[in-house]
């Protein structure tokens, strides 16, 4: 049985922050918590927000760390019962969101944040009662402000997924403009992570053809401007592709992710310095040819589908494709490139076959088949 749910509203263009406080009006947040990190704070993009909520009693907490964890949920969750909040205003990249989405959940229920995840069978247990969350995202790559999922390194260390509908943003404010003066590097990785989520949501075996066809016009757009999106910070034709991409690979990948996710999850729980779309764009060529021998990817020709709106001659040619655009965005030659030892491959691998996007990959891999695209990927 397929489940097809497209729910979010969003406002999306060039100064499209502005619309925040009618957004609040409409979901009802009359105090809300903005939770950011400190990288936004520096750029400015904190007071932008700020500016646009005159007369509003506003808490902030800013500190989100790169990857979101259970200690920093914890800390948002406290300042948002001690200010008196009534709702939460997520700014920044997926950090941010996904950390704002945790303090959804931990202000108002009450067991254990790691009890709410998927693989706990936390799901259910997420209720209505979740704070309401507006998300104006500052980077192109999650897509988190229209997904219904957050990720969250919790206190054992695990990188777990939680998802439910009751924690999608009411709003998703998605301005590009916000995004004019992210750095070139993480322009390329938060690109990538965009663009495997359109690739990975469109290889998935499972019913969803308006997911695909969202997944394959973000897959064009997204591969069609990160490179100039990426050596042209100023260029707006391509940061307002590259956020529509990001945005369209989210909605998207409610049909399911796979092996790269799988993998990406497990190792940025086994090292949280990594970043997730540096670790998707190194895993992605390999997973796609893993994905080639897949029966679903043959019989509907997927390879090559994703392959016409890419601009190449054939499927075939993608995994190359996608190690050279990696190269040409300068981002790592390898997992070894970024301190990934092959002593770690058990963990990695133990985390990878129990991650909630492991069985929605169009082949089911083994233990082995992932040491393989490890091995692969250094």
């Amino acid at each position: 049985m397929a489940f097809i749910y497209y729910v979010t509203q969003i406002q999306f263009d060039f100064g499209a922050v502005k619309l925040l406080r009618q957004e609040c009006m409409r979901v009802g947040i009359t105090r809300p918590l903005i939770v950011t990190d400190a990288g936004v704070k520096a750029a400015g993009i904190l007071q932008k927000v700020l500016d646009q909520l005159p007369g509003m009693p506003v808490a902030v907490f800013d500190q989100t760390p790169s990857n979101p964890t259970e200690a920093a949920v914890r800390a948002a969750a406290a300042l948002y019962k001690v200010s008196n909040c009534d709702g939460l205003i997520a700014v920044g990249g997926g950090s941010a969101i996904d950390c704002a989405k945790g303090v959804a959940i931990a202000a108002t229920h009450d067991e254990p944040l790691t009890s709410y995840a998927t693989i706990e069978g936390g799901s259910l247990k997420i209720t209505d009662r979740a704070a309401p969350l507006i998300a104006v995202p500052t980077t192109s790559g999650t897509g988190s402000e229209v997904a219904r999922g957050a990720i969250i390194i919790v206190d054992d260390h695990r990188k777990l997924g939680f998802h439910s509908w009751h924690i999608v943003p009411k709003a998703a404010i998605c301005d590009p403009e916000l995004t004019l003066s992210l750095p070139a590097r993480l322009t390329a990785a938060t690109g990538m992570d965009a663009i495997a989520h359109c690739m990975e949501t469109f290889m998935s075996a499972a019913f969803n053809p308006p997911a695909d066809g969202i997944a394959l016009d973000g897959l064009e757009r997204g591969w069609a401007h990160i490179e100039r999106a990426t050596q042209d910070g100023s260029d707006r034709e391509a940061r307002f592709n590259l956020m529509s991409a990001s945005m369209q690979g989210a909605m998207a990948f409610q049909k399911g992710l796979g092996c790269v996710h799988s993998l990406s999850h497990s190792l940025g729980g086994v090292d949280p310095r990594l970043h997730h779309g540096t670790l998707n764009a190194m895993f992605l060529p390999a997973v796609v040819e893993f994905n080639a021998k897949a029966e679903s990817m043959q019989k509907d020709r997927r390879l090559d589908r994703m392959a016409r709106v890419m601009g190449l001659p054939s499927g075939s040619d993608i995994a190359d494709s996608l190690r050279d655009m990696n190269a040409r965005l300068k981002l790592p030659t390898g997992l070894s490139a970024m301190g990934v030892q092959h002593a770690s491959f058990e963990k990695i691998i133990h985390g990878a076959l129990l991650d909630h996007c492991h069985k929605t990959n169009p082949r089911l891999a083994t233990s082995a088949e992932y040491r393989e695209l490890l091995g692969q990927s250094m």
